[in-house]
């Protein structure tokens, strides 16, 4: 796998994760109500459910391209769509005000396993992952296998979310009075991922074209 593209898709991962969103809005609510263990617990369900959806997204895209190769410029293009609707509605979505809600008490289980189902549950996942990991897939005679380099992406990105969202889950009291206290700092790290999903869809185009 080239060493470029690893590191341009951790930067980017990266920016992604620490934007908030659902996934990293019920860690810190569950941690607010919870306490530090239910906060964690929570990042780690998440978390699981990415697993989940990092294998499927392997298996299933690796197998359909093993066998069409062309289908790969399909995905690219179909996910520059998917990445350019992200980056609007990212967008559109930082003007809204983040409430952090007070959720009922739960046990350390059902926490864990509610934050794996809500994961699992969202269909932007599953278009972030054929839209985001195909574009960072390295082509050629000595590249590793689609599937085998994706479950690596998958692996990477799963990290780096529990890099974030595990301290965001122990210190999800501070960091929701901070949001709370400073709108400004969400609508800004929203729109950094706007415009990191913007950018992806411009490189993905780009790509496709020249390799025609």
């Amino acid at each position: 796998m080239d060493a470029h593209l690893l590191a341009a898709f951790a930067v980017a991962t990266f920016l992604l994760n620490v934007a908030p969103g659902p996934d990293l809005l019920f860690i810190i609510t569950n941690g607010v109500a919870g306490g530090r263990r239910a906060g964690f617990l929570a990042a780690l369900g998440v978390s699981t459910g990415l697993v989940v959806h990092s294998v499927a997204a392997a298996f299933g895209l690796g197998f359909l391209i093993a066998r069409a190769p062309e289908a790969l410029t399909v995905v690219r293009i179909a996910g520059a769509v998917v990445l350019l609707y992200l980056a609007y509605t990212t967008w559109k979505g930082s003007r809204v005000a983040l409430d952090v809600a007070e959720v009922p008490q739960r046990s350390l289980r059902r926490v864990y396993f509610m934050a794996a189902l809500t994961n699992l549950a969202n269909p932007k996942v599953i278009l972030f992952y054929l839209a985001f990991v195909p574009q960072f897939i390295t082509k050629g005679d000595q590249a590793w296998p689609v599937t085998a380099q994706m479950l690596v992406l998958g692996l990477m990105f799963i990290v780096t979310g529990l890099m974030v969202d595990g301290p965001a889950g122990l210190l999800s009291g501070h960091l929701s009075e901070r949001i709370a206290r400073r709108p400004g700092f969400r609508t800004w790290m929203e729109r950094v991922s706007a415009g990191v999903f913007a950018v992806l869809a411009a490189r993905l185009v780009q790509e496709t074209t020249t390799t025609r």
